[in-house]
């Protein structure tokens, strides 16, 4: 028996990292600090998928000594995170007004990447279909994702 459990991604911002999840609707569902080996795990979700699919954010605390906390800069990642969503122009536009570039905006209707605060590559798909509009359809792609 097999059974998927999460995704972990690394994060220098856990709040930051928090904050674009809950523009896609994903919720944090547990948290664990370890201080002995100084990392926090936080896990998120959609709402049901407890325990089913979800994405543990880790992060690791800055050097005892001051010094800054490790940043990622995509070499110990992995492809991307792919969510259902039920308006996929509802959810950019959100995304939009928070601040992140939609790398890859939804021309078909159907599909959009944009990138968390550390470069995570997240896809949204629509569930079901819509028909393109603007500004949508007549957006370009911005840089990679």
């Amino acid at each position: 028996m097999v059974k998927y459990l999460h995704s972990m991604i690394r994060v220098s911002d856990p709040d930051a990292a928090i904050d674009f999840f809950k523009l896609i609707g994903l919720e944090e569902v547990r948290r664990f600090d370890v201080e002995a080996a100084r990392f926090t795990l936080i896990f998120l979700a959609a709402p049901g998928q407890e325990n089913v699919a979800e994405v543990e954010l880790t992060y690791n605390w800055p050097p005892e000594d001051g010094g800054a906390a490790e940043e990622y800069d995509g070499g110990r990642n992995f492809g991307h995170l792919a969510y259902r969503v039920d308006d996929v122009y509802e959810t950019c536009q959100r995304l939009m007004d928070a601040g992140h570039t939609i790398h890859r905006p939804p021309r078909d209707g159907h599909m959009a990447f944009v990138k968390s605060p550390d470069g995570i590559s997240v896809e949204l798909l629509q569930d079901g279909y819509l028909e393109p509009k603007e500004p949508w359809a007549s957006m370009e792609n911005t840089g990679s994702w």
